[in-house]
């Protein structure tokens, strides 16, 4: 039976979704289901592992039984994951041995100020490019170990495993016969040498964490084994693993050096291709894989994330409910000209790049009984846009050449209003693909010029399209306005937790 789909299964952080494309890249169905955010305690977020694995299942499933699509007729599985959440489980029994911590969680906050007070923060940068920081997973797999009644002793005896969503997601969907990750995943774990291109034995020495704990690191577009027949009804090559920014990159198309993408997603991550080789940053952004496909050189970026993008509409609407849904965002903030003086620092999970405050607490300024839900409405998409801001400005100080086009991609670049602000205030111009799903998109490409499904970047390169452009337009005056006001707003949201 011929080939004629790539399956993109994208697990992110709030939802699930299998995409089927086609030989030209394009969409023919899709299906989505979200699942429980858990909070057991401020600042922490957990996820069930087993109930992500049942939405993936559900949603490859549904896609495929909805549109007749047999399993003879996938070329191949391609994977796209939210990243440093992180999952320890047994190997023997199958079950996670404690929740799914999340990217967001800020429970190892302690530990990582006891690392740096022991002098490991240079260390951990220059062998892995990233800061020292809760967000990544290795300090949560120490705390699981540490915390979990048992965990430790069944570790060093060789019975846990541990693994990003992608491992976890193989693991499974190969019914336990692939332990593995690509380089896109490992290099946000703080194990793994992004010089060497392997785990770090004096990092995970320093960690506590067992060596075989870990997952085969692979390149992000390889054989990661089969899906089982017994879930599909006929065996679908897994041929790609790609974190989700790494893979909206590479499906945004920015696949020279100097190419840039935001996408607008739970949170914002905004990404560099900086080429072949690792370029450290100078203000607080990460140093990161982006890809390595097979028979090629290893790809790596620049990246600073935002921790609060779109979850603070989600926010908006599930904790205030001053929305039903999140799209009426929009027109709430166009009921007023301009914020009402109001500047809404989101920092929920503490502040991300370029300040990295695990402390900082989320806060609003300007208040006067004049202000209205279309005032805060509108301040959330200015703080969404500022925090973007704030990273590619430390961006662009990190290169040395002017970065004048931004590509942008996820659910909340649908939105214009936000778009344009956004441009306003990095005063360049912005491009937004008719094809926005271009995490999962990214996923398929990879996939696909794996097993020779797509000829060659060039022949994907024929497959975007521009949806529309956004020019600056704001006042100089007004932006500088706005950006001075944020700054203030900033430095008096940190350091709000008292560690």
């Amino acid at each position: 039976m011929a080939k004629k789909y790539i399956l993109a299964l994208d697990q992110g952080t709030t939802s699930s979704r299998a995409i089927l494309f086609d030989a030209k890249a394009q969409i023919v169905a899709t299906a989505q289901q979200e699942f429980e955010q858990i909070f057991p305690k401020p600042g922490w977020v957990e996820h069930d592992a087993n109930e992500i694995l049942k939405s993936v299942y559900n949603t490859a499933m549904d896609v495929m039984k909805k549109n007749s699509v047999p399993a003879e007729e996938i070329d191949s599985i391609g994977i796209t994951n939210q990243r440093e959440t992180t999952i320890v489980w047994n190997k023997k029994t199958g079950f996670p041995v404690y929740n799914a911590i999340v990217w967001q969680d800020r429970r190892t906050s302690g530990t990582v100020d006891a690392l740096k007070a022991a002098g490991h923060e240079e260390l951990f940068m220059k062998k892995t490019g990233l800061v020292l920081d809760a967000y990544f997973s290795g300090t949560k797999v120490k705390w699981i170990l540490d915390h979990v009644e048992g965990a430790r002793q069944l570790a060093e005896r060789g019975e846990l495993i541990f693994g990003t969503v992608d491992t976890w997601l193989i693991w499974n969907l190969t019914r336990r016969r692939s332990h593995v990750t690509d380089v896109s995943n490992a290099c946000r774990t703080l194990m793994y040498n992004i010089q060497t291109g392997d785990w770090d034995d004096e990092l995970l020495d320093i960690l506590e964490i067992p060596r075989a704990m870990l997952p085969e690191v692979r390149p992000t577009s390889s054989d990661f084994g089969e899906a089982s027949s017994g879930l599909f009804g006929s065996r679908i090559p897994i041929a790609s693993a790609v974190g989700d920014q790494q893979s909206a990159t590479f499906g945004n198309l920015c696949l020279q050096p100097g190419t840039i993408k935001n996408t607008y997603g739970t949170g914002c991550f905004l990404m560099l291709n900086a080429g072949k080789e690792v370029v450290y940053s100078k203000n607080n952004l990460l140093s990161t894989v982006g890809w390595l496909r097979d028979g090629h050189q290893t790809t790596y970026c620049l990246e600073g994330s935002v921790f609060m993008g779109g979850a603070l509409v989600q926010w908006l609407r599930d904790g205030l409910k001053i929305i039903d849904s999140a799209p009426e965002i929009e027109a709430l903030a166009l009921t007023e000209k301009d914020n009402g003086g109001v500047y809404f620092i989101p920092a929920f999970a503490g502040l991300g790049a370029p300040y990295w405050d695990s402390y900082a607490r989320g806060s609003m300024f300007g208040l006067t009984r004049g202000v209205t839900r279309g005032h805060i409405a509108r301040a959330a998409l200015e703080a969404i846009a500022l925090q973007v801001q704030d990273v590619f400005s430390a961006m662009q100080s990190d290169v040395d050449f002017e970065i004048n086009l931004l590509r942008v991609d996820g659910g909340a670049s649908k939105n214009n209003t936000l778009m344009q602000l956004q441009s306003d205030l990095l005063g360049i111009r912005i491009e937004r693909p008719e094809n926005i799903e271009t995490t999962a998109l990214g996923a398929t490409f990879m996939a696909g010029l794996k097993t020779g499904f797509f000829e060659s970047a060039d022949q994907i390169a024929e497959f975007s399209t521009i949806d529309k452009v956004f020019e600056p337009k704001m006042p100089h005056a007004q932006r500088e306005d706005i950006l001075g006001n944020w700054k203030r707003a900033i430095e008096r949201s940190k350091g709000w937790i008292q560690p």
